[in-house]
Parts: structure tokens; sequence; C-alpha cells
């Protein structure tokens, strides 16, 4: 068999060639961290690179952490956060806003001032609020978050806005590099963080990235996105048990049947992994949007 050429991730500082031929592992700190495939082939590791870090992700999200970019970025937003006291500070200062849509994978959103505006302006206690219309889940979560519309000027006192961004951040950046070597990766990353939160076939089908990996695992052509939409959640929900994802055991199988299907290829995405998981959903209709967005708003049962 050919031997590949291998070398770090880079989430830390390269370490020497002479401690990582002595060790076989990256050193992150004094975490020794496994080296993920690269060259021709390694896109075709999708489990064996998911399983290096979902099994040691707390050392990875270390490393991560004391990237010198990714450190200078947190100490720089947990230094002006305190400082913002409401929708007009957090959106004139750029440090701060960028990172937080990034923290909420919305960072391809960031541009979109007057739309997040008016994501913060109405919050989410009220079920006709902005936030709780929009198909993407995402920003519901980041107005709950930034709760300007209950909380006003005390709005970043509370954890979630300092140390609980900086964790998503931390999160996400971790997610990102791990795709730069392998995009599926970064998909099967995502799912995970995700999936234990999902109730309902809808919220996967807001979400094109989730879309992609259960399609993908269920074996199911990229054509199956063009169905009706009550079809293709009945579809979802004949055969997915959500509350088998609550299951890390069980959630761990779907993801290696993920990992399987999208290295042999039997699933043609209809968009790239990087490209279902940057920004706004994509990968959907406005009609399929539209249809989803009601459903949420209550219009149907």
């Amino acid at each position: 068999m050919q031997q590949h050429s291998m070398r770090p991730i880079r989430l830390g500082a390269r370490p020497s060639a002479q401690a990582t031929r002595k060790t076989g592992h990256a050193k992150c700190g004094t975490d020794a961290v496994d080296e993920l495939p690269s060259g021709p082939n390694a896109v075709t590791n999708t489990i064996t690179n998911y399983n290096l870090i979902s099994t040691k992700l707390a050392v990875w999200t270390k490393a991560t952490a004391a990237k010198p970019a990714v450190a200078a970025d947190v100490k720089s937003y947990l230094d002006r956060v305190g400082n913002i006291k409401s929708i007009d500070d957090f959106l004139k200062d750029d440090r701060v806003y960028t990172f937080a849509m990034k923290a909420f994978g919305l960072g391809d959103m960031a541009y979109a001032k007057a739309f997040m505006r008016k994501v913060l302006s109405e919050g989410v206690d009220s079920s006709s609020a902005f936030a709780n219309k929009l198909s993407d889940g995402r920003y519901a979560e980041f107005a709950a978050t930034f709760n300007f519309k209950r909380y006003g000027d005390a709005t970043t006192i509370f954890d979630r806005t300092r140390q609980g961004t900086v964790d998503r951040y931390v999160r996400q950046t971790l997610e990102e590099t791990a795709g730069e070597q392998n995009a599926n990766v970064r998909l099967a990353l995502y799912f995970q963080r995700k999936a234990p939160s999902i109730t309902s076939p809808f919220q996967i089908l807001a979400d094109s990235a989730l879309t992609q990996v259960v399609y993908t695992a269920l074996g199911l052509p990229s054509t199956t996105s063009v169905m009706d939409i009550d079809k293709q959640a009945a579809l979802i929900s004949k055969r997915v048990n959500f509350a088998d994802f609550k299951s890390p055991q069980t959630l761990a199988k779907f993801i290696t049947r993920f990992a399987a299907q999208a290295d042999i290829g039997t699933s043609t995405p209809a968009s790239s992994p990087v490209s279902l998981l940057s920004g706004a959903s994509s990968g959907f209709s406005t009609d399929v949007l539209l249809a989803v967005q009601s459903i949420r708003s209550g219009s149907r049962n």
C-alpha cells in the first residue's frame, strides 16, 4: 500500500521535525495531538480524521485556543465586549460584532448589518419576533445570547456573551481548521455539535449542512432535495429516530455511516461542504426555505 506523507494540522505552533519523528505526534502545549493525513488521498480518511479529533476534543480545543491569532482575537473580544451597551454599540464595533457572528457560524452574514439589527431589535421573547420566524435557528440563538431587547445595557454582563461566545468561537475555528484538510470532517464535527438538539425533520431541512450529512448517511441522491418539503420531512422521520442523536454511541454510528458514504462517493452533494457551512443556509430554493419558515412560524401543523 502506498504510504502518504503526514503533517500536523496547524492548530498551534509547528513542532520540530525531530520531535515529530520521535513521538509520531504533534505537540500542543503539554498534550500530544495526532496528525491528520495530508496529500492527494487525505480526503478519503474522513472517519479516521474525525475520530482523531472527536476522541480528543478537549485537547484539540485547547490547541485551537492557544493558536496566536485565536488567542489575540479572544483577548480583544473580552477586553471590548463589556463596553457594549446597545445594539448601536454592538454593530459599530466591528471586532466585537464579527467575532460574535463567527462564533455563531454566521460570519458570512456579517455584512448584513441592517438584517442583523432587525434580528437583535426584536429579540426572541415573542413568537412573532423576526429571529423566531427565520428558518435558520442560528439567528434565534444569536438574539437570545445578545438579548438587548430584554436586558438593554446589561446584555453583555452575562457569561453567555463572554466566555460562552468565546467557547463557540474556538469550536467554530476548530471545525474550520479541520475542514481545510478534509471538508467532510468539518461537516461531521458540525453534525456532532448540532445533532443532539434536533427534534424535528424541519430543523434538518432548514440547515443545508445537516441535510447533506443526513442524506449522505442514508444513501439518498442529491435529487431528494428537490422533492416537496413535506415529503422530505416524512422521509427523514421514517428513516431517522431523533432521540438516538442524544446517545453519543448512536450518534457516533450515524456519523460513521456518513463518513463511509462520503468517502466512497455514493451520494453526490449539490453543494460543496464548505459552501454548505458558510453563512446563511444555502442549497435550497427560496420556495423551500419559505416553506420551512412558514412551518416554524406555525402556519402548518
